[in-house]
C-alpha cells in the first residue's frame, strides 16, 4: 500500500512539475489556470493540450502549450524556423472562425521556455482516437485509451471536415496544405475542428475563376516540423511542386482511409527518399485495387477511390463531397442540424426537437451525451423552446446513470423546475415525475421536485390539476412519508373541497384512493375519513368515490376500520348516502353491499367480545362460588358445636340424660359430615326446652316455639282481654302441668292456633315454668325431646326430612288433623291467607306445612334463655307424644 501511494505521490508530482515548467512564466498563466495534461496535437502532435480553466468566469478552456525543450536539438537557426511556422499557424487559425475550424479563445504567447494558447475546450486529436499516442501523458489516460469510434461519428466528423475545407477553399481562397490526423481536433462535444495552419497558402488571384497557389519546393533539410506529414500529402507537392485545393482533398481522402483502418496511412512514406516513394505512389494509385480499400464501407468507397486519383481535376471538390449519399445519414444529419441550430427560427428548431425523439434512439449513449445533449440544455435560455426541449432531455435522461444524471443533466434542469410558463412545463414534469424522483437526490426532490407538484395542485387550470392528480398515484411510493402527510395530502384535500370542477372532485378521491396503502392506519381514520363528511356535492360520480374510499380502507388488510368507528361515524354517514336519488340501481347496490359487510363484520367483532366477556365473568362467578363454599364450610363446621353448646346451655344440664354427652368435642363424625340442611334442623331441634301447658280452669293463652334459626314455631293462643296481652316471661304458680298430656281451655271461635302477632282477640305468651317447678325428666321414649336428646346417637330426622324435602307434597292441618283423629286439632288449622312471621332460613313465606308465617323467627317473645327447666311433675302423654310425632318427627 504505501508503495502504490508513493508511486501516485510521485505521479502527482511529476504531473504537477512538467505543468509548471511547461507554462511557468507564460502570459496565459495570469488569466487561465492550468490543469491535467489531456492530449496532443498539430503537426508532429507537437503542441500538449492541458485541462484550463479561465479565472475571471470559470469557463473551461483548452491550453496548447509548445515546450521549447523539444527542440533543443536543433541549431538556433531551425529552431526560429520551426517556432516560426507554429506561431504562424496559431495566428493564422486565431484570425480565421468558422464552426468546423477549432476556436481559439486566447490568442498565442510566447516566454522563454514555451507557446502557449488557448482555445475551446478539448477532447483529443483524431491521431491520439486513431492509436498515435506521442508525446501524452504518462500513465496513458483511459478515456483516450479506451475510445471507439462509431460510424456515425465516422461519417459526421468526415462530413465535418468537408465542410471546413469547403469554407477555405470557397470563402477564404486558401489551401490548408497539411490535412492530417493530427490537425484535426475533437472538441468536448465531439466535434471535428480544423487546426494547423503552418503550411497554408492563400490564393494569389482571389477574384478570378481559376485559383492560383504559391507552393514551396520540398526541402529535405528542413527540420520535421518545418514539414507538411508526406503520408497526407498529395503526389504534385513533391513531383511537380504545384498545390491547388485538390490538393486538400487528396489528403482528406488519406484521412478517410485511416479513419476506417485505425489510423494506418494508404502508404508508408521514405521521407530520406521521398521522390523514390512517391513515383512509387503513383504507381499504386493508378491500380488501386478494391482490396485496398475493403475496410471502407462500400458507400463511400468509389468517393476515395476519387480523391485519391493522381489528377487532381477528377477529385471532387470539398462542396460536392458534403452532398454526396454517404453523409445522408440520420444520425449524421440530425448531428448537423445541431452545429446548425444557432442559425434557425423558432419555428425550424421546434419542428426539429418534435421529431428528435424519434432519432435518438438510433444514436450512440456517448454521442447524445456529447453532441446533442449540451445543444439541448443551451436552449434552456429560449421560455418558447423549453416545451419542446425538455421531453428531449428527459428522455436522454432515461439511459443516463444516476451519476450522469446529476453530473450532466440536474445542473441544467433546476432553473426549469421553477419556470410556470409556459404551462406545459408543469405537464411535461408532471408526465415524468417517476423518473425525476427516481434519479434526483432527495434533498433537490424537497427543494425543486415536490414543490412543482404542490403548484400543479393549486394550479388555476383544471387540467393541470386533473393531470397532476391523475399522475400522483404512479410515483406516490417514491414520496417521502412526512411530506405526503403534511404537504400533499392537505392540498389534495383543498383542491376537492374548493374546485368547481366535478371532475377534479372525482379526481381528487380516486388519487385518495389510490395513495391509501402509503399512509398508515390512524392517519387514515382520523384525517381521511373525517374529510370524505366535509365533501358537500352528492352527484353520483362523488358518492362512489367516497364509497371507494370507504371500502378500499375496510378491506385493506393494513388499514381496517375498527368497529367503534363503523358504528359512530362511517354507517351513519355511508347509509344517508346510499339513499341519494341521484343514485342508479347498480350504484344503490355498491353501497348496500359495502353497508352489508361492514354489518356483518361489527356484528362479529362485538358479538365475539361479548362471548369472551360472558366466559370470563362465568370463570369469575365459579371461582367466586367455589371460594365461598370452602369459607361456608370451614365457618359451618366450627360454628355447630358453638350454637350446640349455647342452646344446651341455656337449657341447662338437667333437661338432657347426661350434659357430659354432648359437648363440642364428643360430637360424631357423622354429625359433622352431615348435609347443611341436617345440620342446620338438628341445631334448631336441640333448643327446644318445654312443653307449653294450662290447666282447665286458668282460660290462658300459649305459644311454643323452636329455635329462630329454624323459622318452626306452634302457637297456642285463647281468648285473652287486650289490656291483658302484654304477659311477662312466666307463668302464674297456679298453672301446672298434666302428665295425661297436653289441655288447653276453650276458646272463642275465631281462635287461630297458629297465630301472628296480628291476630285478633289472641296473645302469644312464652310459657315458662314457675321457679317451684321441678325439673324435667325424660319419662316416654316417645317424647320428641328425649329422641333430641338421646346419647351417642343422632336424632332420627326422617320425619323433618320428608316434612320438607321435596318428594312429598305439603299438607295443611286439616289433612293432618284426620289423618291422626285428634278432635282438638280442627280448632288450629289456620284459615287460607292468615297472616304470619316470615322464616329466614326455609325462604320467605315457607312454615311447616306450606301455609306463610308460621315460624318463631319474627316472634318478638321467643327467647332461648326464658326457658327454665320444666317440674318434675311432667309426664309423658302418648297422645301428646304422637302429635309431637306427626309435627317434629
Amino acid at each position: 500500500m504505501e508503495s502504490m501511494l508513493n508511486k501516485l505521490k510521485s505521479t502527482v508530482t511529476k504531473v504537477t512539475a512538467d505543468v509548471t515548467s511547461a507554462v511557468m512564466g507564460n502570459p496565459v498563466t495570469r488569466e487561465f489556470d492550468v490543469g491535467r495534461h489531456i492530449a496532443s496535437g498539430g503537426n508532429g502532435l507537437a503542441w500538449k493540450i492541458f485541462d484550463g480553466t479561465k479565472k475571471s468566469t470559470k469557463q473551461e478552456v483548452a491550453v496548447f502549450v509548445f515546450d521549447k525543450k523539444l527542440i533543443d536539438k536543433y541549431q538556433k537557426f531551425e529552431k526560429d524556423q520551426i517556432i516560426d511556422s507554429l506561431k504562424r499557424g496559431v495566428q493564422q487559425l486565431t484570425r480565421l472562425r468558422h464552426p468546423r475550424l477549432l476556436t481559439v479563445q486566447h490568442p498565442l504567447e510566447e516566454s522563454r521556455d514555451c507557446l502557449a494558447f488557448c482555445t475551446e475546450p478539448v477532447f483529443a486529436s483524431l491521431a491520439n482516437v486513431l492509436g498515435c499516442w506521442d508525446n501524452l501523458p504518462s500513465p496513458l489516460p483511459p478515456d483516450i485509451k479506451e475510445y471507439k469510434l462509431y460510424d456515425v461519428e465516422m461519417k459526421y466528423g468526415l462530413l465535418q471536415v468537408s465542410e471546413g475545407l469547403s469554407f477555405l477553399h470557397s470563402s477564404v481562397k486558401m489551401v490548408h496544405g497539411n490535412i492530417t490526423s493530427e490537425n484535426i481536433i475533437l472538441n468536448k462535444s465531439g466535434a471535428w475542428k480544423i487546426m494547423g495552419f503552418d503550411f497554408c497558402t492563400q490564393s494569389t488571384n482571389p477574384s478570378e475563376q481559376e485559383l492560383k497557389f504559391p507552393c514551396k519546393e520540398w526541402d529535405p533539410n528542413l527540420p520535421s516540423l518545418c514539414l507538411p506529414n508526406p503520408e497526407y500529402l498529395a503526389p504534385e507537392y513533391i513531383l511537380s511542386v504545384s498545390c491547388e485545393t485538390a490538393s486538400d482533398m487528396y489528403s482528406l481522402g488519406a484521412v478517410m482511409y485511416s479513419v476506417f483502418n485505425k489510423g494506418k496511412p494508404i502508404f508508408e512514406v521514405n521521407k530520406q527518399d521521398i521522390y523514390k516513394s512517391f513515383s512509387r505512389q503513383l504507381d499504386q494509385l493508378s491500380r488501386l485495387s478494391s482490396s485496398a480499400l475493403q475496410n471502407i464501407p462500400e458507400e463511400v468507397r468509389e468517393h476515395i477511390k476519387l480523391l485519391l486519383n493522381v489528377a487532381p481535376t477528377v477529385r471532387p471538390d470539398a462542396d460536392q463531397m458534403t452532398k454526396i449519399p454517404f453523409f445522408d445519414d440520420v444520425g449524421a444529419m440530425t448531428l448537423q442540424y445541431f452545429d446548425s441550430l444557432f442559425q434557425r427560427d423558432n419555428l425550424q428548431k421546434s419542428q426539429f426537437f418534435k421529431g428528435l425523439p424519434k432519432v435518438l434512439p438510433k444514436l450512440p449513449k456517448r454521442v447524445i451525451i456529447q453532441r446533442i445533449l449540451p445543444s439541448l440544455t443551451s436552449e434552456f435560455v429560449n421560455p418558447d423552446m423549453v416545451p419542446f426541449v425538455l421531453p428531449n432531455v428527459l428522455l436522454i435522461a432515461e439511459e443516463c446513470t444516476k451519476e450522469e444524471y446529476i453530473k450532466l443533466i440536474l445542473p441544467d434542469l433546476a432553473p426549469v423546475f421553477k419556470q410556470q410558463e409556459p404551462i406545459q412545463i408543469l405537464l411535461i414534469f408532471l408526465q415524468k415525475m417517476d423518473l425525476l424522483l427516481t434519479k434526483t437526490p432527495p434533498d433537490e426532490i424537497k427543494n425543486s421536485v415536490l414543490p412543482m407538484v404542490y403548484r400543479a395542485l393549486e394550479a388555476p387550470s383544471i387540467q393541470i390539476q386533473e393531470l397532476c392528480l391523475n399522475i400522483i398515484p404512479t410515483f406516490a411510493n417514491l414520496i417521502d412519508y412526512p411530506s405526503m402527510k403534511n404537504a400533499l395530502i392537505p392540498r389534495i384535500k383543498n383542491a376537492c373541497l374548493q374546485t368547481s370542477s366535478l371532475a377534479v372532485r372525482v379526481n381528487s378521491l380516486v388519487c385518495l384512493g389510490k395513495i391509501l396503502e402509503y399512509l398508515d392506519k390512524w392517519f387514515v381514520l382520523d384525517d381521511i375519513l373525517p374529510f370524505l363528511q366535509q365533501i358537500p356535492s352528492k352527484e353520483p360520480a362523488v358518492l362512489m368515490g367516497i364509497l371507494g374510499i370507504y371500502k378500499c380502507t375496510f378491506t385493506h388488510k393494513k388499514l381496517g376500520i375498527t368497529k367503534e368507528q363503523l358504528a359512530g361515524k362511517v354507517l351513519p354517514h355511508l347509509i344517508p348516502l346510499s339513499i341519494e336519488n341521484n343514485l342508479n340501481l347498480n350504484q344503490f347496490n355498491s353501497f348496500i353491499c359495502v353497508i352489508k359487510d361492514m354489518l356483518n363484520r361489527l356484528e362479529a367483532e362485538h358479538k365475539t367480545k361479548l362471548e369472551q366477556l360472558h366466559v370470563m365473568q362465568e370463570q369469575q362467578k365459579t371461582l367466586d362460588i367455589t371460594n365461598q363454599m370452602n369459607v361456608s364450610e370451614e365457618a359451618k363446621s366450627s360454628s355447630t358445636g358453638n350454637q350446640i353448646d349455647k342452646v344446651f346451655n341455656s337449657i341447662g344440664t338437667d333437661l338432657l340424660p347426661s350434659g357430659s354427652d354432648i359437648k363440642e368435642n364428643e360430637l360424631s363424625s357423622k354429625q359433622r359430615k352431615a348435609k347443611d340442611l341436617t345440620e342446620t334442623l338438628i341445631d334448631n331441634m336441640s333448643s327446644l326446652t318445654s312443653h307449653s301447658i294450662s290447666k282447665p280452669k286458668v282460660a290462658s293463652s300459649g305459644s311454643f316455639s323452636s329455635v329462630p334459626s329454624m323459622g318452626i314455631g306452634m302457637g297456642f293462643s285463647s281468648p285473652v282481654d287486650s289490656t291483658k296481652r302484654n304477659i311477662t316471661n312466666g307463668l302464674n304458680t297456679t298453672i301446672g302441668l298434666q302428665t295425661s298430656g297436653f289441655s288447653m281451655g276453650a276458646g272463642t271461635t275465631s281462635q287461630n292456633f297458629f297465630s301472628s302477632p296480628s291476630g285478633t282477640g289472641t296473645a302469644k305468651v312464652n310459657i315458662v315454668p314457675a321457679p317451684n317447678m321441678p325439673n324435667y325428666s325424660p319419662v316416654s321414649a316417645t317424647s320428641a325431646v328425649s329422641q333430641l336428646t338421646q346419647q351417642n346417637r343422632p336424632a332420627d330426622m326422617s320425619s323433618l326430612d320428608n316434612l320438607f324435602g321435596p318428594q312429598k307434597p305439603k299438607v295443611s292441618m286439616n289433612q293432618l288433623a284426620q289423618q291422626k283423629s285428634t278432635p282438638w286439632v280442627n280448632q288450629f288449622v289456620p284459615p287460607q291467607g292468615s297472616p304470619g312471621t316470615t322464616s329466614s332460613v326455609l325462604g320467605p313465606q315457607m312454615n311447616i306445612v306450606g301455609q306463610p308465617g308460621f315460624g318463631m323467627q319474627g316472634n318478638p317473645f321467643f327467647n332461648p334463655q326464658n326457658f327454665a327447666q320444666p317440674t318434675n311433675t311432667m309426664t309423658s302423654s302418648s297422645s301428646a307424644s304422637n302429635d309431637l310425632k306427626d309435627l317434629f318427627g
